[in-house]
């Protein structure tokens, strides 16, 4: 698996709303930071993870217009956009912004061991 394929697996992992499928594609030791909050190590990332697919019902999460930063064998990094829809107490809802996407290469296997979400840029 490439950088780019790894970014494009959890893309669909995130649709599906299962954690068992994300879960694999995240480094034990990552940092994810969101509108809601910063949270650090695989326990707090799957505790908002699995807030927010509980929150959003049928959520389908795109990733568009990728800019890769670097990519070698071991690190990668890109900023993209993303886009998300989904129900939300009965009522449909919708957002995106851009997003920083850091990835690491260990013993073969990719994993993402920093994203960042935030606002669409003015």
């Amino acid at each position: 698996m490439s950088a780019q394929e790894l970014l494009e697996e959890y893309e669909k992992a995130l649709s599906t709303q299962t954690w068992g499928l994300v879960k694999p594609l995240i480094h034990n030791k990552a940092c994810m930071t969101f509108s809601s909050g910063t949270y650090k190590g695989i326990k707090e990332i799957q505790q908002i993870f699995e807030h927010y697919f509980n929150l959003i019902k049928g959520e389908q999460y795109r990733v568009s217009n990728v800019h890769w930063l670097l990519s070698n064998q071991i690190n990668a990094a890109c900023v993209y956009e993303f886009n998300w829809q989904g129900i939300i107490n009965g009522e449909h809802c919708a957002g995106g912004g851009r997003g920083t996407c850091v990835m690491q290469c260990t013993q073969g296997k990719w994993q993402i061991i920093t994203e960042h979400l935030g606002p669409f840029a003015a």
